[in-house]
């Protein structure tokens, strides 16, 4: 399973020239790749290469686009941030499937657990219900939303459904 994590990785292995490099999803099927080299710039030789590189190595069902990581700000891209070590160890397996993602998620919650709802064709969003005993904090909604983001498929988003004894609430993520 291609992640935004092991896409950046295997970029950074193949084409070491490649200094900064974010991977991130930009629609269904979609994902654009940042880069820079360490001169903060990227020719079009290094974008054309990376562009090969991603159509050949990187999850074909995913549409990329190649773009100087300057464009990030401006594209509204977030900042990745810092992540648990046990997500980026999930994040970097090839065999990471269905069940290993909900299990990986489910460690997070020791109150309740998470569940695959469905997938919106239409939207390319994974969408999961998240059933727990107590009522969850804004920022661990947060959490649980970013960290299940990097640990499904680039091209993908995600969308949680919180549900705690008779209450629920939902948040679309990315």
């Amino acid at each position: 399973m291609g992640t935004r994590l092991l896409s950046e990785h295997m970029i950074k292995q193949l084409q070491p020239r490649l200094k900064y490099v974010r991977a991130y999803t930009t629609g269904k099927n979609k994902a654009t790749l940042y880069a820079w080299d360490d001169d903060l710039g990227l020719s079009e030789s290094d974008a054309g290469e990376l562009q090969r590189f991603a159509d050949s190595y990187l999850p074909p069902y995913v549409c990329y686009r190649v773009k100087a990581y300057s464009e990030l700000q401006r594209d509204g891209v977030p900042p990745a941030g810092e992540l648990p070590e046990w997500i980026v160890e999930a994040a970097m397996k090839r065999d990471l499937d269905q069940d290993g993602v909900i299990a990986v998620m489910n460690g997070m919650l020791g109150n309740g657990g998470i569940v695959f709802s469905r997938y919106d064709f239409n939207s390319g969003t994974l969408h999961f219900n998240i059933h727990t005993t107590t009522a969850l904090t804004d920022i661990e909604k947060e959490l649980l939303d970013r960290y299940l983001s990097e640990i499904i498929p680039l091209g993908t988003r995600c969308e949680l459904a919180y549900w705690s004894g008779n209450e629920s609430s939902r948040l679309r993520s990315g």
